[in-house]
């Protein structure tokens, strides 16, 4: 455990009130960024402050109205993953590429190349936002920063975005695993067993994601499944 006068604060503003925590730095990095760290490790003392450097406590209530819980680790680790912190030079460059990548991932998999009807490489979105000289927040959720980006980039990169409803027919040998693709995948519309067995659904999925999409099923079925596109839709 890191000592109170090593530690910098992180905090998360919600329903209008602050929440703060005193916590290692490097640690509180690496958390946010996923890796599996007990928070006991990343805590410099266990309590929540509405103003930590005058250790002011947040009020229990508070507490509870915001996160459901009073419990301190549970809501030191929801203020590290969704607040913000002082970071070095170097921290705050890898979090804002690790975010940048988020997004033109999520661009790659929603949107689609309006000329050749085929999902824009990821890589080619990443150097739209560059040339369009995009600025991420490192500690924003990439589908909030989503459309913003997007309008930054349509003057530069031809994309829509567009779902598509397909129905596939699954034997039934195969139903149970590719079920869970498909849940995953997108909107299931409707779904039946038909009297030979096999699953029949409907279900509607960005454009970007079909090919990937197809594939997971084929490597399921050994490519013994049908499909049609029933129809597309501009979102």
């Amino acid at each position: 455990m890191i000592s109170v006068d090593k530690a910098v604060v992180a905090r998360l503003k919600s329903k209008g009130m602050n929440f703060e925590i005193l916590v290692d730095p490097r640690k509180a990095f690496e958390m946010k960024k996923g890796a599996n760290i007990n928070i006991q490790e990343v805590l410099a003392y266990p309590a929540i402050y509405k103003d930590a450097r005058r250790g002011e406590a947040a009020r229990e209530e508070d507490l509870q109205k915001t996160f459901g819980t009073t419990d301190v680790f549970k809501i030191a680790e929801e203020i590290i993953k969704k607040g913000e912190f002082s970071l070095t030079t170097e921290q705050k460059r890898e979090l804002i590429e690790e975010k940048k990548n988020q997004i033109a991932n999520l661009i790659s998999k929603r949107a689609i190349n309006p000329q050749t009807n085929t999902p824009h490489p990821p890589q080619r979105i990443l150097n739209a936002m560059e040339m369009a000289g995009v600025n991420i927040d490192p500690f924003l959720d990439a589908e909030i920063q989503l459309e913003r980006v997007l309008k930054a980039i349509k003057p530069i990169l031809p994309i829509k975005f567009e779902r598509v409803l397909l129905q596939l027919k699954i034997p039934a040998e195969y139903s149970g695993k590719v079920y869970s693709v498909i849940t995953k995948a997108g909107e299931v519309k409707s779904e039946e067993y038909l009297g030979d067995g096999s699953l029949q659904v409907q279900i509607e999925i960005f454009s970007g994601v079909q090919d990937e999409f197809f594939r997971k099923i084929a490597e399921i079925t050994k490519g013994n499944f049908e499909s049609k596109v029933l129809k597309k839709v501009e979102v």
